[in-house]
């Protein structure tokens, strides 16, 4: 095997919202993050892993207001969790730090101000509604009253879950502001943008130069050619953040200092070693690395604004932004009600953590594909890899190396077949470098199988109990330690705790990915104990169980004394009146946000050759990534609605009881676009 020349690597993850606990969700990009890093650090490369607590915004203070402690105080709470629940799962950072820091005010204040000074930002006026008792401007979140269409009560300040009606703030009957019940007023108020239009064509060809995967590029494209729009950057006091330079009581929006928080934390650590140095790898002419591992759901952020920022103040941008799909268990979205919405601590009270990283890394690819953590699945595929395949060949070999006084055969009896193992480092380590995670992990159990059906074939068993086989009893046992001991080497990015329980059986120094020429002989191991037991279905169950919330979701429905309630439409009607409803098959040709609306998403409808817009508030339940390319129904012959985001043509059909529980409806296989939905 060829040495490499040694790379100076950067590699950061999203930086979880300080607001909650993690999830198994979460785990997702941490785990496939850590895997990556431990594998570059045992070719033998500088390879640094750095994150932090996203700890700003509106929603940081409320939450800390609610739990009557300073957001300061809730923001170190959970910093101090985090870092215990990262350890445990062996996720482990180079350093773990907060977005709340000294060194990030002071990159976020250099960054604003070297693209102020290269005439990059600007000043506009723009109306919000503003709650008078709070004191503050309000996101459509924080503003609930009774839809404007049907009178429900309890709705959104831009969407109606009962009727699905979009409207703006200032529509919704007798709004309030959800933070204190005042009713909202219209306010003026000075904006800060950053100009990303003037980036477009920096980041068309940035975005098309291979530090994307193809897919996103694809869907960057879209973005790019309707036109981007000036990046609103700034809030208005109060505001848990940082205040913008020279603009009292205005604060940096906390998407402008989240990703400047990869830079701090590196900051932060190389402030305390004397071997890394900042502008090493932050320089625009760095030859250094910058890997930023990210969920489908914020790639706007990091892969347009993140690197117009950069290269605007003069800084380098990322060598690749690698992006990962979503977590679904047993094939449903993670669900409370359901128990599948498992915090890291609470799989961690019930669960070996290397269960997890194994079951994921046999899932994951470089692609943006959802994997799902099947439960039934996830039992079946440990113990059938790692405790019957993986352990079992050490637990097979070393009892006769024991009774023989526990020192290996000095005879290599098979060198041909340990080479064979030893020569497919190259192939393992390629899919490492690419994410290719599940194909390392076919390789590796490939691998397993072979080690398996030499023992099998050789029997040291039967051996044993025929008089003067000693020798080749060790032999075969020798060489089956060492096929044990490349397949371990192979899996430690994957597993770094069974590695460490396989270097302390094997009484040698921790394995590097150099260590595949290695053969032991003569060679004394220590005695064997278990090392990874079986998956207890029961503890699954019981991890599920403690999952669990109670509360039902709450059911709306229209009210009685509904202006809707008493329209034709909800009265009986006969066929002849539902026939005229023409629902007709859609591709979802794309579906996109809809800036300033929470709970809308913009979808261009193929009909078989005719394309509709329609605005569509299932924003809570989808992504737009998981919707394009899906076919839907859609209500054909609606009449057009004209919103303040645009004319909707149409209506797409849904059912569930709203928010996160919401289901686009799709029509059997082999429905074509257009097709009449009878």
């Amino acid at each position: 095997m060829t040495q490499e020349a040694k790379r100076n690597i950067l590699v950061t993850s999203a930086l979880p919202y300080a607001n909650g606990p993690l999830h198994m969700g979460h785990l997702v990009e941490y785990i496939q993050t850590d895997i990556w890093v431990r594998f570059q650090k045992m070719r033998g490369h500088q390879c640094i892993y750095v994150c932090a607590d996203d700890a700003h915004g509106t929603a940081i203070s409320l939450h800390a207001e609610k739990l009557g402690i300073t957001p300061d105080e809730l923001v170190k709470n959970i910093n101090a969790e985090r870092i215990k629940d990262f350890s445990e799962f062996s996720v482990e950072f180079d350093n773990y730090y907060s977005t709340h820091s000294e060194e990030n005010r002071e990159l976020a204040e250099t960054i604003y101000l070297a693209l102020r000074s290269a005439g990059h930002i600007s000043k506009k006026t723009i109306s919000q509604a503003y709650d008078p008792e709070k004191h503050m401007f309000l996101a459509d979140r924080y503003i609930k009253g009774e839809c404007p269409r049907c009178g429900a009560a309890d709705q959104y300040g831009d969407n109606c879950e009962v009727c699905s009606a979009t409207y703006s703030p200032a529509e919704l009957k007798n709004a309030a502001s959800t933070l204190s019940g005042a009713k909202p007023i219209t306010k003026q108020s000075e904006h800060y943008f950053f100009k990303l239009s003037e980036f477009t064509d920096f980041l068309q060809k940035w975005t098309t130069s291979g530090h994307v995967q193809p897919e996103i590029a694809n869907k960057l494209a879209e973005w790019l050619d309707s036109g981007l729009q000036d990046w609103d950057i700034s809030r208005d006091a109060p505001y848990f953040g940082f205040e913008i330079p020279e603009a009292p009581g205005k604060y940096f929006y906390v998407w402008l200092d989240a990703p400047i928080g990869y830079m701090a934390s590196f900051k932060n650590l190389c402030d305390k070693r004397d071997d890394l140095d900042f502008d090493t790898f932050w320089n625009p002419e760095s030859r250094a690395e910058v890997y930023h591992f990210i969920g489908k759901d914020i790639v706007n952020f990091h892969c347009l604004f993140w690197p117009a920022m950069l290269s605007g103040a003069g800084y380098r941008t990322p060598t690749q932004v690698c992006v990962h799909g979503y977590l679904t268990v047993n094939n449903e979205k993670m669900s409370k009600s359901r128990g599948t919405f498992i915090t890291a601590r609470t799989y961690l009270d019930h669960l070996n953590p290397s269960y997890l990283r194994y079951y994921y890394a046999a899932k994951l690819n470089s692609r943006i594909d959802d994997i799902d953590l099947n439960l039934e699945d996830f039992c079946q595929r440990v113990n059938a890899d790692l405790v019957g395949k993986v352990i079992n060949i050490a637990s097979r070999c070393a009892n006769f190396v024991k009774k023989q006084g526990g020192v290996l055969s000095s005879e290599n009896s098979e060198p041909d077949l340990i080479a064979s193992f030893a020569e497919q480092a190259s192939t393992i380590a390629s899919l490492y470098e690419q994410r290719e995670f599940a194909k390392a992990v076919r390789e590796i159990m490939a691998l397993a199988d072979k080690a398996n059906t030499y023992i099998n074939d050789q029997a040291p068993w039967v051996l044993a109990k025929q008089p003067g086989q000693e020798q080749q009893v060790l032999n075969v046992c020798t060489v089956g330690i060492n096929l044990f001991r490349l397949i371990m080497l192979y899996l430690k990015p994957i597993i770094p705790a069974l590695a460490e329980d396989t270097e302390a059986f094997l009484n040698i120094d921790p394995l590097q990915w150099h260590d595949v020429n290695t053969v032991l002989l003569n060679h004394a191991i220590q005695p064997f104990s278990a090392m990874l037991t079986r998956v207890d279905p029961k503890k699954v169950s019981a991890m599920v169980e403690a999952s669990k919330e109670s509360l039902a979701p709450k059911q709306q429905t229209i009210p009685a004394d509904s202006p809707l309630s008493k329209e034709p439409i909800l009265d009986e009607i006969n066929f002849e009146d539902f026939a005229k409803v023409d629902l007709r098959v859609a591709l979802i040709a794309n579906a996109e946000h809809v800036e300033g609306a929470e709970k809308l998403l913009k979808l261009t409808l193929d009909l078989g050759g005719q394309t509709r817009t329609v605005f569509s508030g299932i924003k809570s339940a989808y992504s737009p990534e998981q919707l394009v390319g899906k076919h839907t129904v859609v209500v054909a012959n609606l009449k057009p609605r004209k919103m303040r985001f645009g004319l909707s043509e149409g209506m797409v059909l849904c059912a569930g009881p709203g928010g996160k529980d919401l289901w686009v409806i799709h029509p059997d296989d082999g429905a074509k676009p257009g097709m009449r939905v009878l």
